[in-house]
């Protein structure tokens, strides 16, 4: 079943939306990683939500603001304009996240059921992620030093110093009153409810897709969305 594109609007404006799967029933809110790992993995995570559109469950794929093909500038962007932004994408029908790496950081706002994130990254960890990346260009010095330019460009992407010096305290939501369920590759250390054999499609320099960690991670979304609606 193909997409069908279709937008959301939020206070700062309008962004694109693409659905998949049915009128009814729980659906997923999916947001990729932020800046250069989203490109890697779109192909990946649109493969997912065709996977679980056939077996019934509806996805949303929305565009955050400065990302993919919105014409919101990076360079105006705080993480709060992007959680904000995610937040106003809510259906008439319960909801459950999908957070890919960093992604997992957008929907504290939001008003999900659940929350269910693979290879969640915090935003410490995307910082220096960005500040290796800097340092790879040719600039020198810390984080401070990175953060105390505005704007940026990272990997060409101009971000501001406010949102770069956010990131360094943000962290993907907990299992408090709402269940989180954590998906890690299996050759990462950090805590999962479940550990899988895959590479890291992020990691890699082109976008890319993994057909059978598509159905296995359709089939375990899908087995956990049943358990949390029953």
């Amino acid at each position: 079943m193909a997409p069908r594109i279709d937008h959301y609007t939020w206070a700062g404006g309008r962004e694109a939306l693409l659905r998949f799967g049915p009128d009814t029933g729980p659906a997923v809110v999916a947001a990729l990683p932020l800046f250069e790992e989203a490109n890697r993995t779109r192909t990946f995570v649109v493969a997912l939500l065709r996977a679980l559109a056939a077996r019934g469950i509806a996805g949303l794929l929305p565009d955050v603001p400065g990302q993919n093909e919105s014409v919101a500038p990076i360079e105006r962007m705080t993480l709060a304009d992007m959680q904000v932004a995610l937040a106003a994408v809510a259906p008439a029908r319960p909801t459950y996240a999908i957070g890919i790496r960093s992604g997992a950081l957008l929907d504290r706002r939001a008003g999900h059921r659940g929350r269910w994130y693979l290879s969640p990254q915090t935003g410490d960890a995307l910082l220096r992620d960005l500040h290796r990346t800097w340092r790879a260009a040719g600039n020198s010095g810390g984080i401070d030093a990175m953060t105390a330019e505005d704007p940026v460009e990272i990997a060409g992407n101009r971000l501001s110093g406010r949102l770069l010096s956010f990131l360094s305290a943000a962290a993907p939501c907990a299992a408090t009153d709402r269940p989180v369920r954590v998906v890690r590759l299996a050759s990462d250390p950090a805590e999962a409810d479940r550990k899988v054999d895959a590479a890291p499609l992020w990691r890699r320099s082109e976008p890319g897709d993994d057909p059978a960690l598509v159905a296995m991670l359709a089939d375990d979304i899908a087995a956990w969305i049943a358990a949390c609606e029953a």
